[in-house]
């Protein structure tokens, strides 16, 4: 099957680099999307709805949309507004479990295909000097949930329990998955 040109409707660095390692052909064009969760609101269906709306916001015959958020329970910590707020959420996360999530949706030739990775993630016991460290990093100040998994953030991690990549912000099992559904067969970037 011919190949459809690939639009990521993300601006996220990590994203684009993970499809890029496979070798999908892909263009980055960001989505103009308001990241606001309606009341009562679900984590799992917050993501999967902004998913939706990115795909749909650009134009292209195949389109991929995702949003990945960190959810302690119900409650939703993105990007910190700050410093501080980065110090305040690391600070709740040490020593135990939390979920991130990311919503994937594909949208090819009129169709929408959708999946959401739930993977669980185990912080380690650290200080707060320790924290402050890695705030100062800036790092973790356009991160949900103040921090990232492929950077220094590694060292607060004691375990991951799910897709690594899904917590980077593209779980790469399931784009696979909605790619071949909607026709699009990979292979190791052989058709480039």
């Amino acid at each position: 099957m011919t190949h459809h040109p690939l639009i990521l409707a993300s601006s996220s660095p990590r994203r684009h680099q993970l499809l890029s390692m496979l070798g999908i052909p892909h263009r980055v064009q960001a989505a103009n999307v308001q990241e606001i969760r309606l009341p009562r609101e679900a984590p799992a269906a917050y993501v999967k709805r902004l998913a939706r709306d990115k795909a749909r916001a650009v134009a292209g015959a195949w389109v991929l949309g995702a949003d990945t958020t960190v959810a302690l329970g119900e409650e939703i910590l993105e990007k910190p507004a700050d410093a501080e707020d980065a110090l305040r959420m690391l600070q709740r996360l040490q020593g135990r479990r939390h979920d991130v999530l990311t919503g994937v949706c594909l949208r090819a030739d009129g169709m929408e295909y959708e999946a959401t990775d739930t993977t669980a993630v185990y912080f380690r016991p650290a200080g707060e000097q320790l924290l402050r460290a890695y705030v100062a990093t800036g790092e973790p100040l356009d991160k949900a949930g103040a921090y990232g998994i492929q950077g220094y953030g590694a060292a607060l991690i004691e375990r991951v329990e799910g897709d690594f990549f899904g917590v980077m912000g593209l779980p790469l099992r399931l784009v696979l998955e909605l790619m071949a559904r909607a026709g699009w067969q990979y292979d190791f970037g052989a058709n480039r």
